[in-house]
């Protein structure tokens, strides 16, 4: 029973550049999985109507996803975690985060502007991990790329074989479908397709005539000149090399026009791995263990601005996971129970009794858990890989409402403790200063600290170049700190945090002071 439960999930994240359509797949995803009934047209402007994934005040505003959410969904008898991450280049941390907390991915590229920055910077985390990729080529009834010059984009700055697994019959306007290799049919395109429809014509022999009449001679031809040069080219695909991270099958459509997304969906739910081992500070965990065991790789404060609601994302690494038994805390060193733990569907959830390897699981929190908090059946280990950066901009906090100091800090307290950005306290006197690693994240925190918490603030930019946490001989660290005190705070965890003002500054100290170790990501503590 136990093994069957792992048997059916199957738990990934989608991720891209911005705007390359992701949180529209995801949608439609959903739309295909029966999860939800209706898809909103997904427009930049989501004032009028958002997805059902994107549900913070500020990202309807500004039509982007800047939290990591969670949905759940059933599928030819399978269990569907889907993780829709930020793209936005100024939350990659809270996206390089989720995917620890995945088996696999679906990596989103817009055929109009091909392989972006941000798109190469998340596959560098896949690769890291050899995590499972199926490209998605969106947005096909746009005028963009050759697909074969977009196939060598792919493995040239991507640094990964592909194998298209579906190929577009025309392109832009003149988008007629797509030919689905494997199993030898075409899907025509109407791009006022808003069901879910199986109109799939079934065309075994490509040299028949019957390919003509449906796409027309001009396009019947090319296809044929495609698929036989596909034919050539790229090997049959191996599942092994796709679930080592070697090989990542390729698929072309359209979201907004629910185009091509079935076909991935059918092909992922075969392909994608099952819940795969998590290694740890002490050893290596499989899914299958009998004990249980999981990680926090997200917070979210306030997801019901209503209630002052504070849930902790959890990844179920192995064991069964049941409503209100205690479960050990490694860090706190202590017992903690559940009595409400949630699954969600966007920002609807529903309380759940057991979970099992590959779930996500949202814990009402008030305050215990920190980002890569393990829980454990009283095993002391920690799972590797969920680190803080070190920020590269800091603004200090000015508050402007002296009435609502307690406010403020527990608004900064909460939202930091999300892990959009970090907050440092200096080592002497009250100044606070946030770090983060894009601008963006400053507008957010302003904009929830006030609509939230009724708290404003001023963030006032600061010249510090890097923030390094300091291990090593504590003498000698006393010794740094009576020299710099000005340049040194704690962190929320109490360490203490070396702020350079440049990166000659903090050659300069690491040459001056060779018994102290600076580190630029907090999984030193481990």
């Amino acid at each position: 029973m136990f093994e069957q439960e792992i048997e059916k999930r199957k738990t990934f994240a989608v991720i891209a550049h911005p705007d390359a359509g992701k949180t529209t797949l995801t949608e439609k995803l959903l739309l295909f999985g029966g999860a939800i009934q209706t898809a909103g047209a997904v427009k930049s402007n989501k004032i009028k109507k958002s997805t059902t994934s994107d549900f913070m005040e500020i990202e309807k505003q500004r039509g982007i996803s800047v939290a990591t959410s969670v949905m759940t969904f059933e599928y030819k008898n399978l269990l569907i975690n889907i993780l829709d991450t930020p793209g936005h280049k100024d939350f990659a941390e809270d996206t390089y985060r989720t995917l620890t907390a995945v088996d696999s991915v679906i990596l989103v590229v817009d055929c109009v502007k091909g392989v972006e920055e941000q798109t190469e910077k998340l596959m560098e985390v896949c690769r890291m991990r050899d995590t499972p990729v199926i490209v998605f080529v969106n947005k096909m009834d746009r005028d963009g790329k050759d697909p074969f010059d977009l196939l060598d984009e792919l493995e040239k700055k991507l640094n990964i074989n592909v194998q298209p697994l579906s190929w577009p019959i025309g392109k832009g306007t003149f988008f007629k479908g797509v030919y689905n290799i494997p199993e030898k049919k075409i899907s025509l395109f109407s791009p006022s397709q808003q069901k879910v429809t199986d109109d799939y014509i079934s065309i075994q022999d490509i040299s028949s005539d019957e390919l003509d009449k449906h796409v027309g001679a001009m396009e019947a031809n090319q296809l044929r000149e495609d698929l036989e040069l596909i034919n050539g080219v790229y090997p049959d695909l191996d599942r092994n090399a796709y679930l080592h991270g070697q090989i990542a099958p390729v698929y072309f459509g359209s979201a907004v026009n629910n185009f091509g997304v079935q076909e991935l969906l059918d092909t992922f739910v075969q392909l994608a791995p099952n819940p795969r081992p998590r290694l740890t500070s002490e050893r290596e965990v499989a899914p299958t263990e009998s004990k249980f065991s999981g990680f926090i790789f997200k917070i979210h404060a306030n997801l019901d601005p209503k209630h002052r609601d504070r849930i902790a994302f959890m990844r179920v690494c192995s064991g069964e996971f049941k409503r209100n038994k205690f479960y050990y805390h490694v860090r706190q060193n202590k017992e903690l129970r559940f009595n409400n733990p949630t699954t969600f569907m966007a920002s609807q959830k529903s309380i759940i009794e057991d979970a099992y390897p590959g779930d996500v699981v949202g814990l009402y929190d008030s305050g215990n858990f920190k980002i890569g908090d393990t829980m454990t059946e009283g095993e002391k280990f920690y799972f590797k890989g969920i680190p803080n950066f070190s920020p590269e901009i800091f603004k200090e906090i000015i508050n402007l409402d002296p009435m609502k100091t307690k406010q403020l800090q527990k608004g900064l307290e909460q939202l930091t403790d999300e892990g959009v950005a970090q907050l440092f306290r200096s080592y002497h006197g009250s100044r606070q200063i946030v770090g983060t690693v894009g601008e963006l994240q400053f507008e957010v925190i302003q904009y929830r600290l006030e609509h939230e918490y009724g708290a404003k603030c001023r963030m006032a930019p600061v010249n510090y170049f890097k923030a390094c946490w300091m291990t090593g001989d504590e003498k000698k660290i006393e010794e740094f700190i009576k020299y710099k005190s000005n340049n040194v705070f704690y962190d929320k965890d109490e360490n203490k945090v070396f702020m350079a003002e440049s990166n000659w500054l903090l050659d300069v100290a690491i040459k001056d002071y060779p018994d102290i170790t600076f580190h630029t990501t907090s999984e030193f503590k481990l």
